[in-house]
C-alpha cells in the first residue's frame, strides 16, 4: 500500500520550484511524557488525522511521521510513544526505545508539556533530550485550560530548568500559537532538498493508519484494563473506486478480554466497527466496509517473535 498523499487540486508546479532561494527540511521529533497531547498536536500541523488519540496514557505505540509542506519548507514530523517510568512488559521498553531511537535521528525536537504541571516523568523525558545533545523547542500544550496567570511563571520555571531554544504556549485542540510554533521550527531546520513529495502527509502506509484509527476506538471505548492488551492486525485492505473494503483481527491476551471486546450478542464490538469505519470513511473519502474479528494470543506484550512485527521506527 503506497504512502499517504494529500488529495489535492492543485496545479503540477511544485512549490518549492515557485519558491525563490534555498528549501529547508528535516525531522522533528515531538516528544513527552503520556497523555500530554503529541498525537493530537501531530495531526494539527499536519492537517490529517493519522495518529490515533485518546484520554489515555500510551495510545501512541509507534513513532509516526507526518509530513508538512509549506513554501519553501518542509518539516518531517515524528510522533513518538510517551516516554514514561516503570512498566514490566516487554511491550514498555519497546515504546521507550522507539522514542529514545527517534531523538537520536531528528535535527530539532519538540518537547510537549502540559500545561503548568511538572512531573518525574518530564523531568525523564528532559534527561533523554539532553543526552541526545538534540536542540529543542518547549511546547506548553493545553493553554486554553490555563488561567493566563499561572502561565508567565510557569514558563519561567522552565527557562530555568533548561535553556530551550523556544518556549512556545499552543492549544493542540484548538490550534491556537501553531503558526508561531512552526515558525520558530522553521528557522532552526539545515537548508536542502525536501526530502518527500510536497503532496505527502505521512511515510506510513493506508494499511498502518487503518490500524491505528481502529485501535483508537478501541482504547476509548473499552474498560481500562483492556486497551493496554489489545493490537490490532489488518489481514485485508482492497481499495475499490467507491469502496474500501478492510478485515481486521483484534488481539487480546485473555479469552475473558475477548468477550469484553465482543460484548453480550456482539453490541460492544459492533459499537468499535461503526466508530472506527466513521473514522475510516473520513481518512479514506469514501464508504468503508469493515469487518472486525477478536482473538487471544497470551502474553503477546513480551512475545519478542509478536513485538517484531512492530514497526516502530517510522523513519
Amino acid at each position: 500500500m503506497s504512502e499517504v498523499s494529500r488529495h489535492s487540486a492543485e496545479g503540477t508546479e511544485s512549490r518549492a520550484e515557485a519558491t525563490e532561494g534555498p528549501t529547508r527540511s528535516g525531522y522533528i521529533a515531538i516528544v513527552g511524557r503520556p497523555n500530554v497531547g503529541k498525537s493530537t498536536l501531530l495531526n494539527r500541523l499536519v492537517g490529517a488525522k493519522i495518529a490515533s488519540t485518546a484520554p489515555k496514557p500510551q495510545t501512541t505505540r509507534h513513532n509516526i511521521t507526518g509530513i508538512l509542506t509549506e513554501g519553501d519548507t518542509q518539516m518531517v514530523f515524528v510522533d513518538t510513544p510517551g516516554i514514561h517510568r516503570g512498566g514490566r512488559r516487554l511491550l514498555n521498553r519497546v515504546i521507550n526505545e522507539a522514542a529514545l531511537a527517534a531523538l537520536q535521528q531528528v535535527d530539532l525536537a519538540v518537547f510537549v508539556i502540559d500545561r503548568t504541571r511538572w512531573t518525574e516523568e518530564d523531568a525523564l523525558v528532559l534527561e533523554r533530550i539532553r543526552a541526545s545533545g538534540r536542540p529543542a523547542i518547549a511546547a506548553v500544550n493545553k493553554v486554553d485550560a490555563v488561567d493566563k496567570k499561572a502561565l508567565l511563571p510557569a514558563l519561567a520555571a522552565l527557562q530555568r530548568r533548561h535553556p530551550f531554544e523556544a518556549y512556545v504556549p499552543v492549544s493542540a485542540v484548538k490550534g491556537t500559537n501553531l503558526d508561531a510554533l512552526k515558525a520558530e521550527i522553521r528557522q532552526r531546520l539545515p537548508e536542502g532538498p525536501f526530502l518527500f513529495p510536497e503532496d505527502q502527509i505521512s511515510s506510513r502506509s493506508e494499511r498502518f493508519i487503518a490500524t491505528e484509527l481502529i485501535r483508537e476506538q478501541l482504547v476509548r471505548t473499552l474498560r481500562d484494563e483492556v486497551p493496554h492488551a489489545v493490537f490490532v492486525e489488518i489481514d485485508s485492505l482492497e481499495e475499490r473506486p467507491r469502496l474500501v473494503a478492510i478485515g481486521a483481527t483484534v488481539w487480546v491476551e485473555r479469552p475473558s478480554q475477548r468477550a469484553i471486546v465482543i460484548g453480550r450478542k456482539g453490541a460492544m464490538l459492533k459499537k468499535i466497527g461503526a466508530r472506527a469505519r466513521r473514522s475510516l470513511e473520513s481518512f479514506f473519502g469514501k464508504q468503508v466496509y469493515l469487518e472486525l474479528w477478536v482473538k487471544d494470543k497470551a502474553g503477546w506484550q513480551d512475545n519478542p517473535r509478536v513485538l517484531a512485527s512492530f514497526d516502530t521506527t517510522g523513519l
